[in-house]
């Protein structure tokens, strides 16, 4: 008696890995940035806590909602397509048949084969076969607006509280160099989780969210001591 045994692949994880992934390294690198902005430019400890909480919420928010509208959008527009090829299927089925036919043959089947395989599937599921082959929409890559909109948000929460919670805990006087530094290390491992579940590599995928990483803090700390020497000399 033979065991099928079912393949994993990566293709599954995209949808919320990707979510996943944007959420959190946005709420690192929002908040992080943030806080060293402001205390660049001299604020109290307390300030740069309320401006780093502040930003969490918001970010929190900003994430789930562009995530939302974004994937909402496309699914609009599978709807759409589906609704359409329904249309189809039920005015034209051999004219739909002769489609599905056609790009078998253009994958590289034999005409007959072709044909026999669009018939059967078509038999099975006509909507499902001309959505997946025609349209290219499959149920791992449907889009799930909810499903994204939450991921995103839980994750840039999940981010953002790492370095606020260094910026809490550490005194004003480190606060600069604690919090860049271990926002540099989160960002890094981040990068080398989000690449190895993803099966590339590691080491690179750490190196690269790092380097933007330490881009975009430098950006906004040097802005915050700009204007916070601007206002202290005015």
């Amino acid at each position: 008696m033979s065991v099928t045994q079912r393949e994993r692949h990566r293709t599954g994880r995209v949808g919320w890995l990707r979510a996943a992934v944007l959420g959190a390294n946005d709420g690192i690198l929002s908040t992080a940035s943030l806080v060293l902005g402001v205390a660049s430019a001299h604020a109290t400890h307390g300030n740069v806590m309320v401006a780093g909480v502040a930003g969490l919420v918001a970010g929190a928010m900003s994430m789930a909602a562009g995530e939302y509208v974004s994937v909402h959008s496309q699914a609009d527009t599978e709807q759409a397509d589906l609704k359409l090829e329904r249309a189809e299927l039920q005015t034209d089925d051999a004219g739909e048949h002769k489609e599905l036919m056609a790009i078998y043959v253009a994958r590289g089947l034999d005409p007959a084969l072709a044909k026999q395989v669009a018939g059967q599937l078509m038999a099975h599921d006509a909507l499902g076969a001309h959505a997946r082959d025609e349209l290219g929409i499959s149920t791992s890559f449907r889009a799930r607006p909810i499903q994204a909109a939450l991921a995103s948000a839980a994750s840039f929460v999940a981010g953002g509280v790492m370095p606020l919670a260094v910026t809490a805990i550490v005194p004003a006087a480190v606060l600069i160099p604690l919090v860049s530094g271990s926002s540099l290390l989160f960002l890094a491992l981040l990068g080398g989780l989000a690449a190895r579940a993803g099966g590339a590599g590691v080491l690179l995928g750490a190196m690269r969210v790092a380097f933007w990483g330490a881009l975009a803090m430098a950006l906004t700390a040097g802005v915050g001591a700009l204007f916070g020497t601007a206002t202290s000399g005015t």
